[in-house]
């Protein structure tokens, strides 16, 4: 397992919520969804994604937009053109000042606008996250990013728009499926571009002697690692695995492996009624107290603390 298969695994969508909106230029929607993670992706026509604090992107037919955080974003034909419609939490669509008085019409399943066969389809997408390894994930990524459909793998986003109209038996699972095959497919397009600074967990996959350290520590990270060991399973001196990873992933091996196991237990503080003991040998350590000491040195409270607060 590597590290984004990891930080995926603990990335899934669950009663995701999905809106197909068809319109007609001029358009413009507001999404005000709330959801740490989104996606969307023009299945008809193209449009410009505007936010604030970011320069103004532009999105081709089957491109696929990837947002983080919280705030509301728009996807229209220009940028100056107002938003008609705005999509809130739940999927709900809300009519605007100045739009059509059909530009709201329910049309099917998850589908709103004025009409079925509308120059423009938007496809979106929503993701619920709670733990502390989506999180790791999300703050790897810009506010914005947008990948061409000639980089993403697959048919990926042919599909969608089928799907999100259909209502049948196990709908809702299918749909999730698609929303994480589709995020899976365009963050790989997107951090194998140069602009995207991947993260050094990332770049430092390819390589070697990081690489190989990165596979080992997440595959067991409950085993006692130590340097020496962890030098000899890759099959390099101390020097140079201390010297080649902190380069490349951006902190020292110990540190790393201490990152992610703090990351692992605060996951299962909130998610399971396991007591701290029990989670504390489970991501490598002897006992309650010594995640303890290294919980509040990394996270700054206490894992009882940190329970509670879910």
């Amino acid at each position: 397992m590597d590290v984004l298969d990891d930080l995926l695994a603990g990335t899934r969508a669950r009663d995701g919520v999905f809106n197909l909106t068809i319109l007609d230029p001029p358009w413009a929607i507001e999404i005000r969804d709330e959801a740490p993670l989104a996606l969307a992706t023009l299945v008809r026509g193209s449009g410009w994604v505007t936010r604030n604090g970011i320069e103004p992107v532009r999105m081709e037919e089957g491109d696929v937009a990837i947002f983080t955080g919280s705030s509301p974003y728009v996807v229209g034909d220009t940028v100056e053109t107002a938003p008609q419609l705005r999509i809130h939490p739940g999927g709900v669509c809300e009519p605007l000042p100045g739009a059509p008085v059909d530009y709201s019409a329910r049309l099917g399943v998850r589908t709103y606008g004025s009409r079925a066969s509308g120059a423009v389809m938007v496809a979106s997408g929503t993701y619920q996250l709670a733990g502390d390894v989506s999180r790791r994930l999300v703050t790897a990524l810009p506010p914005v990013l947008v990948v061409p459909a000639a980089e993403i793998a697959g048919p990926v986003t042919e599909m969608v728009s089928g799907e999100i109209q259909r209502d049948a038996p196990g709908q809702q699972s299918v749909l999730d499926r698609w929303l994480d095959l589709a995020l899976i497919t365009t963050l790989r397009a997107w951090f194998a571009r140069p602009e995207s600074h991947a993260p050094g967990w990332y770049q430092a996959q390819t390589d070697p002697v990081a690489g190989t350290a990165l596979r080992l520590l997440h595959e067991d990270p409950a085993y006692p690692w130590n340097v020496t060991e962890l030098a000899d399973r890759v099959g390099v001196s101390r020097a140079s695995l201390a010297r080649r990873f902190t380069a490349l992933v951006g902190e020292a091996p110990m540190s790393y492996l201490t990152g992610w196991r703090i990351t692992l237990a605060a996951d299962q503080l909130r998610a399971t009624k396991d007591t701290v003991e029990t989670i504390a040998r489970r991501v490598g350590y002897a006992n309650a107290f010594a995640l303890s000491v290294a919980f509040k040195r990394v996270r700054g409270t206490t894992p009882t603390a940190h329970r509670r607060a879910a």
